[in-house]
């Protein structure tokens, strides 16, 4: 993997390429125009009709379809965890590993340490632009893992450098609000006051030529480096609480328009009971870990709205939304696994992605799919 922050003007120089090892896509048209006419079918019809169509629909030319995107961890007999990001095509169903961003089989950061037995160390990623970027995580001497975040581009796919951030760190709030990246808090080698109310935002779009990590007002305090936080983009606005779980709250709202800090509405923090994600950044979910149930927030009424419950849901740990559906990573008695729900449905419908034999579920994200050569 190169060095080099990402190379956004790379992305920008793709262009149709007519597949001459098939016949023509549709006879008797170029295949520039067949791609034009194509590009308006579901792909999952083009998909089980012939080979060239087939190969069209992940080609850089074709308008991506979104997959579910996971990072899983799976023990080896030293019981040494690995981590390895893995992409599901909805059509094929099948899982596909993505390269590793540097030497070695697998990301070398930290899941498990002796020094915490009952939880998992945190492994802080995030969909944003199209991209999916690692901001945080941990090593084995428990320092920050990335002196850069790491940056995969689903369309090239390539993994590539974002700039530094002012300080590596670990136990920070990460998020996304209008395609920016927004890292909030954290512990770096040190803890330090500045570090902890920090609030830093970045631009994955304009790689190389950017002009980096761009500071944002303060948190009014350090409390925000207690936990590995994500941080929801939403109308407009970033929302966070301080930890997970049942414990009890505080919760900040990020003001993207005025650069202010505002605590968060009680009905919104009254019920953040698991974790959150929000759906184009319009409609935000959460999902109840005690009780699995899924539910969406009613701005007007600063409460929360049932939308499903499942047994399925219990012990959620993460979750992300795009495309209509929200994917839940929920930790049951067989282990950690991938459910996912239909909110356009009504009623809602849910059933279970199978993860690769061996894995577990950590994060899951929904970008566009990977392009095939």
């Amino acid at each position: 993997m190169s060095n080099d922050i990402c190379p956004t003007s790379k992305r920008r120089e793709i262009v149709i390429v007519s597949d001459q090892k098939d016949q023509d896509l549709l006879p008797g048209l170029p295949d520039h125009l067949a791609q034009v006419c194509l590009s308006l079918v579901n792909p999952s019809l083009l998909f089980s009709v012939c080979r060239s169509w087939r190969r069209l629909i992940y080609s850089p030319s074709f308008p991506p379809f979104l997959s579910l995107y996971a990072l899983f961890s799976s023990s080896s007999h030293s019981n040494q965890t690995h981590l390895n990001f893995h992409a599901f095509d909805p059509i094929s169903t099948n899982w596909r590993v993505l390269p590793t961003p540097s030497s070695g089989s697998s990301l070398r950061l930290l899941l498990r340490h002796p020094s915490f037995v009952s939880r998992n160390l945190p492994v802080q990623s995030i969909a944003v632009a199209g991209y999916l970027i690692i901001v945080a995580a941990t090593t084995d001497n428990l320092f920050p893992a990335l002196p850069l975040p790491l940056v995969f581009d689903p369309i090239l796919c390539e993994w590539c450098h974002a700039p530094p951030l002012s300080a590596p760190r670990r136990w920070c709030a990460a998020g996304s609000l209008r395609g920016l990246v927004y890292v909030a808090s954290g512990i770096g080698s040190v803890f330090s006051y500045d570090v902890a109310r920090s609030v830093e935002r970045w631009d994955p779009r304009t790689g190389a030529d950017g002009p980096g990590w761009e500071r944002v007002s303060d948190l009014k305090d350090g409390r925000f480096c207690r936990d590995a936080i994500e941080a929801v983009g939403w109308r407009g606005k970033l929302c966070m609480v301080n930890v997970k779980g049942e414990s009890i709250k505080d919760g900040v709202v990020y003001d993207a328009d005025s650069d202010t800090w505002e605590d968060m509405p009680e009905g919104m923090i009254g019920g953040w009971r698991g974790p959150v994600a929000a759906m184009d950044e319009y409609e935000m979910f959460v999902v109840d870990e005690m009780k699995g149930a899924l539910k969406k927030y009613d701005a007007v009424r600063d409460s929360w709205a049932d939308v499903i419950e499942s047994e399925s849901l219990r012990g959620a740990e993460q979750i992300t939304a795009g495309g209509g559906r929200v994917c839940v990573v929920c930790s049951g008695s067989g282990g950690k696994g991938i459910v996912v729900v239909d909110v356009t449905a009504v009623p809602a419908k849910l059933w279970p992605v199978e993860s690769p034999e061996g894995l577990e579920a950590v994060t899951v994200h929904i970008l566009p799919r990977m392009t095939t050569s």
